[in-house]
Protein backbone atom coordinates (compact mmCIF):
# COMPACT_ATOMS: atom_id res chain seq x y z
CA UNK A 1 0.00 0.00 0.00
CA UNK A 2 2.81 2.08 0.79
CA UNK A 3 4.30 1.46 -2.30
CA UNK A 4 1.43 2.29 -4.53
CA UNK A 5 0.77 5.82 -2.69
CA UNK A 6 4.76 6.71 -3.29
CA UNK A 7 4.24 6.18 -6.85
CA UNK A 8 0.89 7.79 -7.08
CA UNK A 9 3.13 11.00 -5.33
CA UNK A 10 5.86 10.46 -7.87
CA UNK A 11 3.06 10.74 -10.45
CA UNK A 12 1.59 13.33 -9.29
CA UNK A 13 4.38 15.40 -8.93
CA UNK A 14 5.59 14.49 -12.36
CA UNK A 15 2.45 15.80 -13.84
CA UNK A 16 2.99 19.02 -11.74
CA UNK A 17 6.35 19.69 -13.07
CA UNK A 18 5.70 19.04 -16.20
CA UNK A 19 2.95 21.33 -16.44
CA UNK A 20 4.97 23.97 -14.94
CA UNK A 21 7.36 23.65 -17.51
CA UNK A 22 4.77 23.32 -20.49
CA UNK A 23 3.43 27.13 -19.15
CA UNK A 24 7.09 28.64 -18.59
CA UNK A 25 7.67 27.79 -22.41
CA UNK A 26 4.73 28.86 -23.71
CA UNK A 27 4.90 32.16 -21.74
CA UNK A 28 8.91 32.67 -23.57
CA UNK A 29 7.19 31.91 -26.64
CA UNK A 30 4.58 34.90 -26.07
CA UNK A 31 7.06 36.94 -25.03
CA UNK A 32 9.08 36.38 -28.33
CA UNK A 33 5.93 36.51 -30.16
CA UNK A 34 5.34 39.98 -29.16
CA UNK A 35 9.20 41.04 -29.67
CA UNK A 36 8.51 39.55 -33.50
CA UNK A 37 5.72 41.73 -33.97
CA UNK A 38 7.03 44.96 -32.42
CA UNK A 39 10.20 44.62 -34.51
CA UNK A 40 8.20 43.60 -37.67
CA UNK A 41 5.66 46.83 -37.07
CA UNK A 42 8.77 49.34 -36.70
CA UNK A 43 10.31 47.87 -40.11
CA UNK A 44 6.95 48.34 -42.21
CA UNK A 45 6.55 51.76 -40.29
CA UNK A 46 9.70 52.29 -42.03
CA UNK A 47 9.05 51.35 -45.56
CA UNK A 48 7.91 53.92 -48.45
CA UNK A 49 5.24 53.17 -50.98
CA UNK A 50 8.90 51.97 -53.33
CA UNK A 51 9.67 49.31 -50.96
CA UNK A 52 12.61 51.53 -49.99
CA UNK A 53 13.31 52.24 -46.29
CA UNK A 54 12.39 56.10 -45.04
CA UNK A 55 13.06 56.34 -41.77
CA UNK A 56 14.80 58.79 -40.32
CA UNK A 57 18.32 58.08 -39.19
CA UNK A 58 20.67 59.47 -37.10
CA UNK A 59 23.41 61.31 -40.01
CA UNK A 60 23.60 64.87 -38.82
CA UNK A 61 24.56 68.13 -41.08
CA UNK A 62 28.02 68.10 -39.19
CA UNK A 63 28.54 65.21 -40.77
CA UNK A 64 28.51 65.58 -44.47
CA UNK A 65 29.65 68.98 -44.80
CA UNK A 66 32.71 69.44 -46.09
CA UNK A 67 34.97 71.83 -43.98
CA UNK A 68 38.37 73.35 -44.94
CA UNK A 69 40.55 73.84 -48.25
CA UNK A 70 39.92 71.56 -50.98
CA UNK A 71 43.33 69.82 -50.79
CA UNK A 72 44.22 69.28 -55.12
CA UNK A 73 42.67 72.83 -55.84
CA UNK A 74 41.94 75.06 -52.83
CA UNK A 75 44.58 76.71 -52.82
CA UNK A 76 45.42 77.57 -56.48
CA UNK A 77 42.10 78.57 -57.16
CA UNK A 78 41.58 80.53 -53.74
CA UNK A 79 38.60 79.19 -52.33
CA UNK A 80 37.59 76.70 -49.25
CA UNK A 81 34.21 74.82 -48.51
CA UNK A 82 33.85 77.52 -45.77
CA UNK A 83 33.27 79.90 -47.90
CA UNK A 84 29.68 78.36 -48.66
CA UNK A 85 27.63 79.42 -45.97
CA UNK A 86 24.64 80.72 -44.70
CA UNK A 87 25.98 82.80 -42.27
CA UNK A 88 27.62 84.75 -44.48
CA UNK A 89 25.35 85.09 -47.93
CA UNK A 90 27.76 87.68 -49.10
CA UNK A 91 30.91 85.40 -49.09
CA UNK A 92 29.06 82.60 -50.44
CA UNK A 93 27.39 84.39 -54.10
CA UNK A 94 31.30 85.41 -54.12
CA UNK A 95 32.91 81.96 -53.83
CA UNK A 96 29.82 80.54 -56.35
CA UNK A 97 31.21 83.66 -58.73
CA UNK A 98 34.84 82.63 -58.43
CA UNK A 99 33.50 78.91 -59.88
CA UNK A 100 31.45 79.84 -62.36
CA UNK A 101 34.24 82.07 -63.56
CA UNK A 102 35.79 78.78 -65.55
CA UNK A 103 32.43 77.51 -66.88
CA UNK A 104 33.22 78.87 -70.55
CA UNK A 105 37.10 77.44 -70.43
CA UNK A 106 37.15 75.70 -73.62
CA UNK A 107 37.85 71.35 -73.66
CA UNK A 108 39.82 69.72 -75.82
CA UNK A 109 37.74 66.29 -77.46
CA UNK A 110 39.08 64.14 -74.77
CA UNK A 111 38.27 66.53 -71.96
CA UNK A 112 34.53 67.43 -73.70
CA UNK A 113 34.07 63.08 -73.26
CA UNK A 114 35.16 63.43 -69.84
CA UNK A 115 32.84 66.42 -69.03
CA UNK A 116 30.11 65.22 -70.48
CA UNK A 117 30.45 61.99 -68.23
CA UNK A 118 31.28 63.92 -64.90
CA UNK A 119 28.50 67.05 -65.89
CA UNK A 120 26.12 64.64 -67.32
CA UNK A 121 25.81 62.72 -63.63
CA UNK A 122 24.96 65.66 -61.28
CA UNK A 123 21.97 67.80 -61.24
CA UNK A 124 20.54 71.31 -59.94
CA UNK A 125 16.84 70.16 -58.56
CA UNK A 126 16.29 71.67 -55.85
CA UNK A 127 16.51 74.66 -58.05
CA UNK A 128 15.58 73.88 -61.46
CA UNK A 129 13.82 70.64 -63.13
CA UNK A 130 16.99 69.77 -65.36
CA UNK A 131 17.83 66.24 -65.62
CA UNK A 132 21.47 67.38 -65.50
CA UNK A 133 23.40 70.33 -65.29
CA UNK A 134 24.21 69.83 -69.22
CA UNK A 135 22.69 68.51 -72.01
CA UNK A 136 24.17 65.12 -73.44
CA UNK A 137 26.48 67.42 -75.81
CA UNK A 138 27.82 69.02 -73.46
CA UNK A 139 26.07 72.43 -73.79
CA UNK A 140 24.57 74.30 -70.45
CA UNK A 141 21.30 72.91 -69.46
CA UNK A 142 20.51 74.57 -66.21
CA UNK A 143 21.28 78.64 -66.00
CA UNK A 144 21.14 79.14 -61.75
CA UNK A 145 24.34 80.05 -60.32
CA UNK A 146 25.28 76.45 -58.59
CA UNK A 147 25.34 74.95 -62.16
CA UNK A 148 27.67 77.47 -63.20
CA UNK A 149 29.42 76.62 -60.41
CA UNK A 150 29.82 72.84 -60.74
CA UNK A 151 30.47 73.32 -64.49
CA UNK A 152 33.18 75.78 -63.96
CA UNK A 153 35.00 73.57 -61.36
CA UNK A 154 34.55 70.44 -63.93
CA UNK A 155 36.52 72.09 -66.19
CA UNK A 156 38.67 73.64 -64.16
CA UNK A 157 39.66 70.41 -62.82
CA UNK A 158 39.80 68.47 -66.20
CA UNK A 159 42.49 70.84 -67.58
CA UNK A 160 44.49 71.72 -64.53
CA UNK A 161 44.04 68.81 -62.80
CA UNK A 162 43.93 65.93 -65.28
CA UNK A 163 44.94 63.00 -62.98
CA UNK A 164 41.91 62.53 -61.13
CA UNK A 165 39.56 60.04 -62.03
CA UNK A 166 35.76 61.14 -63.15
CA UNK A 167 34.69 59.54 -60.05
CA UNK A 168 36.55 62.16 -57.69
CA UNK A 169 35.71 64.78 -59.71
CA UNK A 170 32.07 64.43 -59.58
CA UNK A 171 32.62 63.96 -55.94
CA UNK A 172 34.49 67.58 -55.66
CA UNK A 173 30.84 68.97 -57.57
CA UNK A 174 29.17 66.70 -55.24
CA UNK A 175 30.42 68.46 -51.93
CA UNK A 176 29.82 71.76 -53.50
CA UNK A 177 26.10 70.87 -54.26
CA UNK A 178 25.75 69.97 -50.59
CA UNK A 179 26.82 73.00 -49.51
CA UNK A 180 24.31 75.00 -51.93
CA UNK A 181 21.55 72.90 -50.62
CA UNK A 182 22.52 71.50 -46.60
CA UNK A 183 19.47 70.74 -45.33
CA UNK A 184 17.47 68.91 -47.97
CA UNK A 185 20.67 66.39 -48.22
CA UNK A 186 20.88 66.21 -44.70
CA UNK A 187 17.32 64.73 -45.38
CA UNK A 188 18.76 62.75 -48.13
CA UNK A 189 21.47 61.05 -46.07
CA UNK A 190 19.44 59.96 -43.09
CA UNK A 191 17.53 58.16 -46.21
CA UNK A 192 20.57 56.51 -47.66
CA UNK A 193 21.41 54.94 -44.39
CA UNK A 194 18.31 54.06 -43.49
CA UNK A 195 18.62 51.52 -46.81
CA UNK A 196 21.76 50.67 -45.88
CA UNK A 197 23.78 53.16 -48.29
CA UNK A 198 26.57 55.47 -47.86
CA UNK A 199 25.69 58.79 -47.45
CA UNK A 200 29.57 59.83 -46.52
CA UNK A 201 30.27 59.38 -50.22
CA UNK A 202 29.31 62.27 -52.30
CA UNK A 203 28.44 60.35 -55.40
CA UNK A 204 25.35 58.43 -53.18
CA UNK A 205 24.26 61.68 -51.84
CA UNK A 206 24.78 64.20 -54.51
CA UNK A 207 24.81 62.98 -58.21
CA UNK A 208 21.73 61.76 -60.09
CA UNK A 209 22.57 58.10 -58.91
CA UNK A 210 19.97 58.45 -55.89
CA UNK A 211 18.34 61.42 -57.01
CA UNK A 212 14.31 62.00 -55.50
CA UNK A 213 15.31 58.88 -52.90
CA UNK A 214 14.59 61.55 -49.88
CA UNK A 215 11.30 62.40 -51.32
CA UNK A 216 7.99 62.00 -49.35
CA UNK A 217 10.16 63.36 -46.30
CA UNK A 218 9.60 66.57 -44.40
CA UNK A 219 10.51 68.99 -45.75
CA UNK A 220 12.72 71.15 -42.83
CA UNK A 221 15.21 73.28 -43.27
CA UNK A 222 15.92 72.92 -47.27
CA UNK A 223 17.18 76.29 -47.92
CA UNK A 224 19.51 76.92 -50.44
CA UNK A 225 22.40 78.74 -49.66
CA UNK A 226 23.57 81.22 -52.71
CA UNK A 227 21.65 82.41 -55.19
CA UNK A 228 20.22 80.24 -57.65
Amino acid sequence: MEKHESENEMKGGSTSSGKTELYVQIGIIAILALVIVFNTGKVYSSIGPTGLATGVGTVSASEIIPEGIPAVYGASMGISYDDVSPNNPRLADATIAKLSEYEDLQLNAEQLERYIMIAGSISCEYCCGAESIIFSNGERACGCAHSYAMRGLAKYLLINNPEMSDADILRELGKWKVLFFPGIHEQKAQVLEANGIDSTDYINLASNLYRGIEKGQSSSGGAMVGGC
